[in-house]
């Protein structure tokens, strides 16, 4: 009875909207309760705000009303889908200007003193970049300052700019703008990092010298706490409150349950479940915006199509997806052997001169019995770079041939390569550091070296080639063998 309907609805729209496809979209229930599906059609709206679409698998859900501390998640990749805001923008407000006031005390005291026989030496993370500016390094102390000094900063600034307003009730000019520079400088601030690089330079430190804390160590330490706390927090979710204050009211989304959270959204729960009841966006003729992830009607004829809420360009993926990654990962494994070849720092002092690679260093600290140090040095600057290029190559390969291998773990490989991009920058911090303190004249002087260069743009191209490659891709093939097989099946019967 029900096909006979959707038969009927199809032919009515041929006619009378314009041969609209027909959607198909699983209702959001209880994990452990089968889905419904939901049949719609496609006639006069051109953006779809009831709707979401995964960012990583593409597919398409009922976007669903969360109570507070709640999250949901995709059942087809894991991803996360969306999480409850309304409960939690005083914190993140407040948060965020008390990261203001913590970043200006940790940019204006010194970061630590050493002290060697009387002659002592301290220095800011300022004076880090100028030392490093002065000695012709000045693609590293770049690296540094944006890591640690301008994106947080541009974050901090431009998310108390929109969550204040946004608080009092109304969207401030430029919201689209600001908004849009949050989510493009967030995953370059690296303050969390940056205080790991400081915890390694102190123990590094402690063997050759007696050292001081100063108040920027623990103003950094706790300007790291609240940022990861404010990076919890999904800019996306500010994009539905803007809309709604724009609107007038707040608009009452479906409701989801107490229960869809945490375990996943949806009923499959197993691959091969996900695979043959998921519908994409791409499949219901929908474009989802990657800033703001609004669904658009797809306009397959038009050259260029912008998101009707923040007007970025979108498309149905990533535009030459491959061949950016392909270019960034092949950049990053020519530079990947002079960056551990090449020396990262110099030590001159008045018995000896020694050039430290960076396997040399974990050598050092491995001897000199600071394994958990050696550990973490080999793992960051070794192995991270190494399984970031390793997984990507795999990741673009298979792709890119369309292989339907694993998609589930091949996703979940991408979501490791993601989340762990940043922590090679920690080498880098530890030679910033290490360069600013060890300023004693003629008795020792630390100055860094070529390879520091090519191992920070090894980490940049990598993080790069992480953004260029699409996710999507690699569920494509899935979802179109099991449309093909569901075709063949059909025509056999």
């Amino acid at each position: 009875m029900l096909e006979d309907r959707i038969q009927t609805l199809r032919a009515r729209s041929a006619l009378e909207w314009n041969t609209a496809p027909l959607v198909v979209v699983y209702e959001i229930r209880q994990c452990d309760e089968p889905s419904r599906p939901i049949y719609l059609l496609h006639a006069a709206p051109m953006s779809y705000p009831e709707f979401v679409a995964c960012r990583h698998c593409d597919a398409l859900y009922r976007k669903p009303r969360l109570l507070a501390r709640q999250s949901a998640l995709c059942s087809r990749c894991g991803s996360a889908l969306g999480q409850a805001s309304s409960a939690r923008l005083d914190r993140i407000c407040a948060i965020t200007v008390a990261a203001l006031v913590t970043f200006v005390i940790s940019q204006a005291f010194p970061i630590m003193e050493l002290d060697i026989n009387g002659i002592t030496s301290d220095s800011s993370l300022f004076g880090a970049l100028v030392v490093l500016w002065n000695e012709n390094m000045q693609l590293v102390a770049a690296m540094v300052f944006c890591a640690t000094t301008l994106f947080p900063l541009i974050e901090i600034l431009a998310l108390l700019y929109v969550l204040l307003p946004l608080r009092s009730g109304f969207v401030p000019p430029g919201f689209n703008q600001v908004l849009r520079m949050v989510q493009f400088v967030r995953p370059w601030g690296m303050l969390e990092v940056f205080v790991l690089g400081i915890l390694v330079t102190v123990v590094k430190m402690v063997s050759i010298a007696h050292v001081t804390p100063e108040t920027s160590l623990f103003a950094f330490g706790i300007l790291a706490l609240m940022l990861t706390f404010v990076a919890a927090f999904e800019p996306r979710v500010l994009w539905d409150i803007a809309e709604s204050l724009r609107a007038g009211s707040r608009r009452r989304l479906p409701d989801a349950g107490p229960n869809v959270l945490d375990r996943g959204v949806g009923a499959p729960s197993t691959a091969s479940n996900a695979h043959q009841h998921c519908l994409t966006s791409a499949g219901a003729g929908l474009v989802g915006c990657h800033v703001c992830g609004q669904l658009e009607k797809r306009h397959p004829h038009k050259h260029h199509q912008y998101c009707g809420r923040c007007h970025a360009r979108i498309s149905v993926r990533l535009p030459d997806s491959f061949g950016r990654t392909w270019a960034l990962l092949i950049a990053a494994g020519f530079l990947y052997l002079p960056a551990n070849l090449l020396p990262i720092m110099y030590t001159t002092t008045l018995a000896h001169e020694r050039h430290d690679t960076i396997l040399s260093g974990i050598v050092h600290f491995w001897l000199s019995g600071e394994w958990l140090i050696a550990s973490v040095i080999f793992i960051a600057s070794i192995m991270v770079p190494m399984l970031k290029l390793s997984a990507l190559t795999l990741l673009a390969f298979t792709a890119q041939r369309r292989s339907t291998w694993r998609t589930g773990e091949r996703a979940k490989l991408y979501r490791i390569v993601e989340l762990i991009g940043r922590w090679s920058m920690l080498d880098i911090f530890v030679i910033a550091l290490t360069v600013s303190l060890v300023r004693f004249g003629s008795f020792g002087v630390v100055t860094a070296g070529p390879g520091a260069v090519a191992f920070g743009l090894v980490v940049i191209l990598t993080m790069m080639a992480a953004m260029s490659f699409d996710p999507r891709l690699i569920w494509d093939p899935a979802h179109r063998a099991t449309k093909e097989r569901s075709q063949h099946t059909g025509t056999t019967e």
